[in-house]
């Protein structure tokens, strides 16, 4: 089995480890309905929009004042 012959230094190593922060972020694009950033071809997560036409709606939050009419 080989071993190093010596050893790396911590900036040799340092700077291997740091090729992963140079990674850059993925594309994303603008919705077409509420101009919230979107990854392109997929559903809007903010209004579930996509390509004009409302595919999953959201869901709404019911206030207090909307529980307490409901179980009167």
């Amino acid at each position: 089995m080989p071993n190093p012959k010596r050893k790396h230094t911590p900036h040799r190593r340092d700077c291997r480890r740091s090729a992963n922060s140079k990674i850059e972020a993925e594309n994303s694009s603008k919705c077409s309905n509420c101009g919230a950033p979107k990854m392109p071809h997929k559903v809007c997560p903010e209004c579930g929009f996509y390509n004009g036409k409302l595919v999953v709606p959201k869901k709404v939050k019911k206030s207090k004042t909307q529980t307490q009419e409901e179980t009167k």
